[in-house]
């Protein structure tokens, strides 16, 4: 009986978090914006409907599936990935240097950095 109803509750918060993802993908107003309604709301309503099914079926079958807890810390890996890779990609396509706010003095963004010149990495590895 609690079961069910960690179960449903589960079930509910996903679909409300997939609405307001997917709501929130068509109705804000640019692509970075956009970009957080899938890779936090709806990632949250996938991963409460999987940890849903995670608990259904030990509590009703009595077998217990790893398979969801996998799916599950997959997703939650590879969405922030995903959308940092998207962001990168709409940086180069729709941005140029001067509409980005500015880094921090004697800084400048990796993504629009000169490729000769020496970076963060290699004046780590140097000193």
């Amino acid at each position: 009986m609690i079961a069910e109803i960690i179960v449903s509750v589960l079930l509910v918060l996903g679909g409300f978090f997939g609405l307001v993802g997917s709501y929130g993908l068509v109705k804000l107003p640019d692509p970075m914006t956009r970009l957080h309604a899938p890779t936090k709301s709806a990632t949250l309503g996938v991963g409460a409907v999987l940890i849903a099914s995670l608990i259904w079926f030990p509590a009703r079958h009595g077998v217990l599936t790893w398979h969801e807890l996998l799916i599950t810390l997959f997703l939650f890996l590879t969405a922030p990935v995903t959308g940092y890779f998207i962001a990168k990609a709409h940086m180069h396509l729709g941005w140029s240097r001067d509409e980005l706010p500015r880094p921090a003095p004697g800084k400048d963004w990796a993504t629009f950095c000169d490729p000769d010149k020496e970076s963060f990495v290699d004046r780590q590895a140097r000193d």
